[in-house]
């Protein structure tokens, strides 16, 4: 699923995702479709599948500005006001 803002995708998420991948000793080129749910905005990157248990287990990539908004959701940002005084 794709959201759109004038043309440009704000959000992407998908239930599995294909990764292609070249062995370093042989040089062949596998390709494989796994079942990771995957979702990304302009803050983050989120994988998530099962661990070796059974329960859902997720990696979380931040961009620059997804950490600079998780300082200011917890507090450790700058005293300032960005939406200038609403």
């Amino acid at each position: 699923m794709v959201f759109y803002t004038d043309d440009k995708a704000t959000e992407i998420s998908a239930y599995s995702v294909k990764i292609e991948i070249t062995d370093a000793k042989t040089g062949v080129t596998y390709t494989r479709e796994l079942p990771i749910d995957y979702y990304e905005t302009a803050y983050c990157l989120r994988l998530t599948g099962e661990g070796l248990d059974g329960k859902p287990a997720s990696l979380v990539f931040y961009t620059d500005a997804g950490l600079g908004r998780l300082r200011d959701l917890t507090g450790g940002g700058a005293d300032h006001d960005r939406c200038g005084g609403h």
